[in-house]
């Protein structure tokens, strides 16, 4: 059976269709998510704050961003592994003990090595919870209403995540000190852990426990952090110098040996079955495509209302929460969407939402405040984004075997971290050769974050428009069997 692969027995499935028993769980998955989203707009917000204080260089406090990807992309498919073969739960408070003392960390933090060196930990941490928190998540609730319900409700919180650090970076940063900014995670992160262990039910370890694939893990650890290295240098440096795209060959390089070690190994990593399901490969092109058009698109909006309408850090931060909060309403829409029309076209009226809110970014004045403008475009593109999200995120899980959707998970969100490197590293060194103190360059901006948004909504056709292929990995004879069935997607 393909879930006698795992080397440990799920208790949760008892729990699902059991609300009073299912849902607290899901609460703690979905605040612990909250949390890692959290930190990533919260920092953003006080970047102004942190910089002078531990005397970063204007070239070198991207590594308070870098660092964290680097450790997080890097490390995720590895992190959902390790929850598939220990056990989900325990991952899952693992990570979350791990960023907790990693977010204390940055708040002690007395200068730029020792702040980079917690944002790796924290990224580290974010690895095993997240993948391991989507995995509990789909594990603890039944195929259906149920699980769509629950998948919207993550993505909306993970949406509330960002909304609370556009505000909160800004209000603590001024009115407590960016040190509180990270040590705002300590005791939500604590009565995490506390909850966790009460409501989270335990996974058991069964005899004959899938061994770690310790080569696949080195080699798509380095690869996967080459790779988001080298495209964050090409969006600052250009491609003519050697610290941009040697880490990209470098990463082409492991990632090609990674593929090769994982067709010969016994116990892989990442099946490579998995990736040749549709589905699945449909999944993480759209999970990639969402971030690569919005991340960019919201940092230039952000550029914009600094740099061409001089409007200050505090007022413009009230502006942006926008985005989160209709990507909350987008993802609660999601799964009605996804029982009504199937994942193939939730993922088209996603992404056409998305093209349409960029687009009208288009219209920005070059002096004044656009407010209705800036609101209207974040309330079109966050709502497309959410029901997206949703549709790609169930795509994902849903058609991998439950044996394997700690990997699957972590692979959906190494395709997001990349998403956002790359949409990065494309589209604002394009912004900025045509002058980020004029409106050209923002055109430019924007209009390849829409061409990336269509270029989601063709790979969202790899999807059939109603049954779906799922993939199952059992073991026999010593290799790795894949198997496709059949089955309805909603």
């Amino acid at each position: 059976m393909p879930g006698q692969a795992l080397g440990y027995v799920p208790s949760m499935r008892s729990f699902a269709g059991n609300s009073l028993k299912t849902w607290p769980a899901v609460a703690v998955v979905c605040v612990a998510q909250f949390v890692v989203v959290l930190d990533v707009t919260i920092v953003t917000m006080a970047l102004p704050a942190i910089r002078p204080a531990l005397r970063f260089s204007e070239a070198g406090q991207q590594w308070i961003f870098t660092a964290y990807a680097l450790a997080f992309g890097g490390l995720l498919i590895y992190g959902g592994r390790l929850a598939d073969v220990f056990g989900r739960r325990r991952i899952f408070l693992i990570g979350l003990g791990l960023f907790t003392v990693a977010s204390i960390g940055c708040a002690l933090a007395w200068s730029a090595e020792t702040l980079v060196a917690a944002r790796v930990t924290q990224g580290a941490g974010a690895a095993l919870l997240s993948p391991a928190a989507l995995g509990l998540l789909t594990t603890l609730t039944e195929p259906g209403e149920e699980r769509r319900r629950a998948i919207g409700w993550w993505t909306a919180v993970a949406a509330g995540g960002g909304a609370s650090g556009w505000i909160l970076g800004g209000l603590i940063s001024e009115y407590a000190g960016w040190r509180w900014v990270f040590a705002v995670n300590a005791p939500i992160g604590l009565v995490g852990l506390v909850l966790g262990l009460l409501v989270l039910p335990a996974s058991q370890r069964r005899r004959g426990a899938a061994r770690l694939d310790l080569g696949g893990a080195l080699t798509a650890t380095a690869g996967l952090s080459l790779l988001v290295c080298g495209l964050t240098g090409a969006g600052e440096r250009g491609l003519s110098q050697p610290t941009s795209w040697l880490p990209l060959l470098l990463g082409a390089v492991a990632l090609l040996i990674f593929v090769r070690h994982e067709r010969r190994t016994v116990d892989p990593l990442l099946p490579l079955g998995l990736l040749r399901s549709r589905p699945v490969a449909a999944a993480n092109l759209t999970a990639a495509a969402l971030p690569a058009a919005t991340s960019p698109a919201m940092y230039l909006c952000v550029l914009y209302v600094q740099q061409v309408l001089r409007i200050p850090t505090g007022r413009a931060s009230l502006l942006f929460p926008a985005l989160n909060l209709a990507v909350i309403a987008g993802s609660l829409a999601g799964p009605r969407l996804l029982k009504r029309l199937g994942a193939r076209h939730t993922l088209l009226v996603g992404f056409a939402g998305m093209a349409g809110g960029i687009s009208s970014l288009l219209a920005l004045p070059s002096e004044g405040l656009p407010v209705v403008q800036l609101l209207t475009a974040f309330a079109v593109m966050g709502a497309g984004l959410g029901v997206a999200s949703v549709a790609s995120t169930q795509t994902g899980t849903e058609a991998a075997d439950p044996g394997y959707r700690g990997v699957a998970s972590g692979v959906l969100n190494s395709a997001a971290q990349i998403g956002t490197a790359v949409g990065v590293a494309l589209l604002l060194p394009l912004a900025a050769s045509a002058g980020l103190d004029t409106i050209a360059g923002y055109h430019i901006g924007f209009v390849g974050a829409g061409a990336i948004a269509l270029a989601g909504a063709f790979a969202s056709f790899l999807i059939p428009a109603r049954p779906r292929q799922r993939y199952e990995a059992s073991q026999t004879s010593g290799s790795v069997d894949t198997e496709l069935h059949g089955r309805e997607l909603v």
